[in-house]
């Protein structure tokens, strides 16, 4: 009997494979820098470039970003919210625009606006400021034991309050040229801080608003400049100074030149009550003092790396008390942790 054979076959050709080579996918760079932090259930990923969220499949995952850029030393620096971060910049530059047009230009403010300035507002500016931190009135005395020129003679308040601030100005020196977000400023900080001197807030509220500004993503870092880097690496001298002049300068309006007719501390305190109410100048000052103890703990808090870090507490503190809270990030300044 034959059997049947049976022919084990397919009619249809099996598939062909390519075995061809496939450009993998890319995701992720491990190369990047990848930042992880904890907030609720989710971990948040933060590179220093945004990251939209990718549908992979039929799943779309989110991805939440905290967006990172370099500062001026190369490291990475938080970002804001994008609302809040805008939030900040209008009230920022509507401050600025306030400023100017309120205390340089509108009459109605104490004084006279700086297209009405009176003769005898530019004698006493120019007196103040050769009273600077009063090395003239000091020399003159026979203290420190030399006489240059004869010191002009005005009313201690008004010496007191002018190198008040200018002391305090002179300390933000540091911390400006140690900013991590200081080369969103493309302009010059020497330029800057210079100016501050003069003007104050007149450019400092605009630094404040620019430094807000979202990072290039290709941000090269620039050389600090000669004056940058002196008064980083000689920080805790200008702190020394700085504050020695602020304390001075409360001394000097309570108790300075006691041989004139000045009173005793009620009538310096009618005195200076009076001297706000009358001189622009002035009435400036209050002005820059307020929105110094503002900035000065914004900037500070922002700037914490560039400290030891066995005294990051105590400035995150400290740094909320006007003078002497720049007075602290000023010696306790690593600038080995700036680069």
């Amino acid at each position: 009997m034959q059997l049947a054979g049976v022919t084990l076959c397919s009619t249809i050709s099996p598939p062909a494979l390519n075995l061809t080579s496939v450009k993998p996918l890319r995701i992720l760079n491990l190369r990047d820098t990848i930042l992880l932090s904890d907030a609720g259930d989710r971990k948040k990923l933060s590179f220093p470039y945004s990251l939209r969220s990718r549908r992979f499949g039929t799943r779309r995952e989110n991805v939440s970003i905290i967006t990172a850029a370099s500062r001026g030393g190369g490291d990475l620096v938080p970002e804001l919210d994008d609302n809040v971060r805008k939030l900040l910049q209008t009230i920022l530059w509507i401050a600025e625009g306030v400023y100017v047009i309120w205390l340089f230009l509108l009459p109605y403010a104490p004084g006279d606006p700086v297209w009405a300035i009176s003769s005898e507002t530019i004698n006493s500016l120019i007196g103040l400021s050769l009273n600077f931190f009063f090395i003239l009135p000091l020399s003159n005395s026979g203290i420190v034991g030399f006489h240059l020129i004869e010191a002009p003679v005005l009313h201690p308040m008004s010496e007191g309050l002018f190198n008040f601030v200018i002391g305090w100005t002179l300390m933000f020196a540091p911390l400006l040229y140690t900013d991590r977000r200081r080369d969103r400023f493309k302009g010059s900080l020497d330029v800057l801080w210079g100016f501050q001197m003069f003007l104050t807030n007149t450019f400092l509220i605009p630094y404040m608003a620019i430094r807000l500004n979202k990072a290039d993503v290709e941000n090269n870092p620039r050389k600090t400049s000669k004056l940058g880097s002196l008064m980083t690496k000689g920080a805790p001298v200008v702190g020394l100074i700085g504050g020695l002049a602020c304390l001075l300068s409360v001394l000097w309006a309570l108790y300075g030149r006691g041989d004139g007719n000045y009173g005793d501390l009620r009538e310096k305190w009618e005195f200076l009550l009076s001297y706000l109410g009358s001189e622009r100048l002035a009435y400036a000052f209050i002005w820059d003092i307020c929105l110094y103890i503002i900035f000065q703990p914004w900037l500070i808090g922002d700037n914490l790396q560039n400290l030891g870090k066995d005294k990051i507490d105590v400035l995150n503190i400290v740094r909320f008390v006007p003078v002497v809270g720049l007075i602290a990030y000023c010696l306790c300044l690593n600038a080995d942790n700036e680069k």
